[in-house]
């Protein structure tokens, strides 16, 4: 038999991973005042980016505020 505790917390924890695996984070550029979904989708040109521009693959709220506006200037260039 399970115990009372784990027979709460499972649905309780099950609940908090998947409303995790939705979470989706908007990101704002300042440039052409436009939000984008920081998701998967957007990690692919940013990992491309990267590349392409010989910068350090790190996360993009480490980057500087010039480093963030070369990469938006970069991904509107390259698919919106």
């Amino acid at each position: 038999m399970m115990p009372r505790l784990y027979r709460i917390s499972a649905p309780l924890l099950a609940g908090l991973l998947f409303t995790a695996c939705e979470t989706r984070v908007r990101v704002y550029d300042p440039y052409r005042h436009d939000y984008h979904h920081w998701d998967a989708h957007e990690r692919v040109y940013y990992d491309r980016w990267a590349r392409e521009t010989h910068h350090e693959n790190r996360d993009y709220d480490k980057l500087n505020a010039d480093e963030q506006r070369e990469y938006w200037e970069w991904r509107h260039q390259h698919g919106g």
